[in-house]
Parts: C-alpha cells; sequence; structure tokens
C-alpha cells in the first residue's frame, strides 16, 4: 500500500510533509523499517527532502479554490426569507459543481461540491421555518441531496425514492420543515456513495431551537479526508473546512472569557471514527444539538461518520490553544490547528 507520507513526500514534485504532533525527523521518505500504521503512514515527520514543509496550509491559494476556510468558519447562510401564511419561509439555490481544489501546495483534487466550496455553504433556519433548497445539477455527473432531519420520502434526496436521481443539467427543489432543532448534515446520496462524499458532496445545516440559544462566538467545524489516490483505501490527507493545517498557519482568534459554541460534524470517508480533542480546557458537548442540556463535560469526543453535535466553551486563560484529532494520525496529515485566546476584541 502507498505510505501517506510518501505520498506527501512526492506530490506535484515537491517535497511536503505534515506538521507533526511530536519532535520531527529529518527523513520524509521513510526508510525500509520505519513503523507503519494499520493505514500505512508513518509515524514520522518534520522536513522534506528539499527542505519544504507544509505547515498551516500556506501556500495554498484560497482565492483560486474560490473558497477560503477561514472564511467558512463563521459563515452562516440564512437564505432569501419570505412569509407565506404567517409563516418564516427560507430558500437556497444550490448549484452542483466539477471543481479542481488546490488542497495541499502543488496537490490538485478533482472535486465535486456543493456551490464550489469543500465544505458546502452552512444553511441555517429556525425551528419550524419552511425550508425550500433548489437543487441545480451543474456537474458531468449525477448527484441529490439527502438532508438528515425530518421530512417525506419524496423529499429524501436517494436513488428510486420520490424526484430520485437529478442527472446533468436538471434541477429540483426539495421543500421540507426545519426540524428538529440541532446541528445536521445533508450531503450526495448517488452511488458509488463513498465517493460522492470523499470528492466532496456535503454541507451542514443547522436548525436553532425556537427561543435560540445564548449569544456566542459561532463556528462550523466540518471533518473530513481527501483520498488523493482515489484508491478508496484511506486518506493522505485531513482537514477540517477544506484545507489541511489552515488554522494551524491562521490560528482561530477567540475572545477569553467569552462563549464560543463550535458546531462540530465527521463526515469523514475510509476511516470508521473521527474526534476532537481540546488542550488545556474542557468543553459542555450536545450530541446532535437536539438538547438544550450537555450531556458531558469533555476535553475530547469521538464521533462516527455522520455523527455530529455542539461544543461550548470559555478560555479563562489567554494564549494559543492547540486542538486536534485524537487520532494522531489525523493530525499529523492535516487535522489540527490552534484558538488564539486574546483579551478584547478579536480581529
Amino acid at each position: 500500500m502507498t505510505s501517506r507520507r510518501r505520498f506527501l513526500a512526492g506530490a506535484g514534485g515537491a517535497a511536503l510533509t505534515a506538521l507533526p504532533l511530536h519532535a520531527p525527523v529529518a527523513a520524509a521518505d521513510e526508510p525500509p523499517g520505519t513503523p507503519m500504521d494499520g493505514h500505512g503512514a508513518a509515524h514520522a515527520g518534520g522536513g522534506g527532502a528539499n527542505g519544504a514543509t507544509f505547515r498551516g496550509g500556506a501556500g495554498v491559494d484560497h482565492a483560486a479554490n474560490g473558497f477560503d476556510p477561514r472564511t467558512l468558519l463563521r459563515e452562516f447562510d440564512y437564505g432569501t426569507v419570505t412569509a407565506e401564511n404567517g409563516r418564516t419561509v427560507r430558500s437556497w439555490e444550490i448549484h452542483a459543481l466539477d471543481r479542481e481544489i488546490e488542497v495541499a501546495p502543488g496537490v490538485r483534487f478533482p472535486a465535486w461540491t456543493f456551490n464550489g466550496s469543500i465544505p458546502g455553504p452552512t444553511l441555517r433556519a429556525t425551528a419550524g421555518d419552511l425550508m425550500r433548497v433548489r437543487f441545480v445539477n451543474d456537474s458531468e455527473h449525477p448527484h441529490t441531496m439527502h438532508f438528515h432531519g425530518i421530512h417525506p420520502a419524496d423529499m429524501d434526496g436517494v436513488p428510486m425514492v420520490g424526484r430520485g436521481i437529478i442527472s446533468p443539467g436538471e434541477e429540483f427543489t426539495y421543500t421540507f420543515d426545519a426540524e428538529p432543532f440541532g446541528v445536521h448534515l445533508y450531503h450526495c446520496h448517488v452511488g458509488p456513495l463513498a465517493e460522492h462524499i470523499a470528492r466532496g458532496m456535503y454541507g451542514t445545516f443547522i436548525v436553532d431551537p425556537p427561543g435560540g440559544r445564548p449569544e456566542a462566538d459561532e463556528m462550523i467545524m466540518v471533518q473530513h479526508g481527501f483520498n488523493t489516490t482515489f484508491d478508496g483505501l484511506g486518506n493522505q490527507l485531513y482537514a477540517v473546512n477544506g484545507i489541511p493545517f489552515v488554522y494551524m498557519n491562521d490560528p482561530i482568534q477567540v475572545r477569553r472569557g467569552g462563549l464560543v459554541r463550535i458546531y462540530l460534524v465527521n463526515i469523514l470517508e475510509y476511516d470508521p471514527i473521527n474526534s476532537f480533542h481540546l488542550h488545556g480546557n474542557f468543553f459542555d458537548y450536545y450530541p446532535t444539538g437536539t438538547r438544550l442540556e450537555p450531556s458531558e463535560f469533555t476535553d475530547t469526543v469521538i464521533q462516527a461518520q455522520g455523527q455530529r453535535g455542539i461544543c461550548e466553551i470559555r478560555f479563562p486563560y489567554t494564549g494559543k490553544y492547540m486542538f486536534h484529532a485524537h487520532k494522531t494520525e489525523f493530525a499529523d496529515l492535516g487535522w489540527m490547528g490552534f484558538f488564539d485566546v486574546v483579551d478584547g476584541e478579536t480581529t
């Protein structure tokens, strides 16, 4: 099996390596006998053969990609709002688009996307609203939109039910009530399902409870990976919100003492679980966000694919606090970042 680190070392003709959790070693291309885990990835990191290092998403052209994970982090789309019979109606237009994305310096990934970004836009409504999502398939491949939530069968976005598959050039409007309140996800449900999801066809929608939640600095973190070799055996890169290590290079600024709310979603393919670990602090965790009382006070949560939840945190001290998957291989290959806790206003 191809080593994930060997892939990074040879990607695009440049030597690229992940920023390791532990002390680096010099070689990016491991000699025979280097300990490997079950995925074929070595527990090593550090400088590449040419001295280049892939750190914090540095070198990735976000403008050329057409989206910026630093913006997606706090970007919520409330749709176009109208009223019908005294009821709030929220409408969106989502396009399936094939787009080549630079996921690491010199590494280009032929993605299938919702509105051109990985993940797709974060849709937001309030419990009881009517949601209308006009889906236009501008891709060269058949797709659907399947929403996790409560809705009629003909709005389920799966083959052979209701409208079924939306072929290239076709469109369909999904209409359903915003329920239950919580943090949910949507994704394509066309086979081979693993490929459609792994290529980037996923996003989040949030349904706020009728009375809302306490005011907070809110952000979305969608955990995922990139199987850049398309062998279906595993991922070579891991990320939140599209680009590996982006929040290492640009730590997320938050205010000391302020409430921070993270909508955490796992849509990782080819690995059975993912996790979120916060250094130097604990958080309240609300599984799926469908209850207003937390289930636990912890510093680590585990999510299987499709699971999600809300993390609420207050930082009592200033400084930089790491967060990452507590599967160290995932962290070494992109799924890690920093919170930068400051006094006063954030920038």
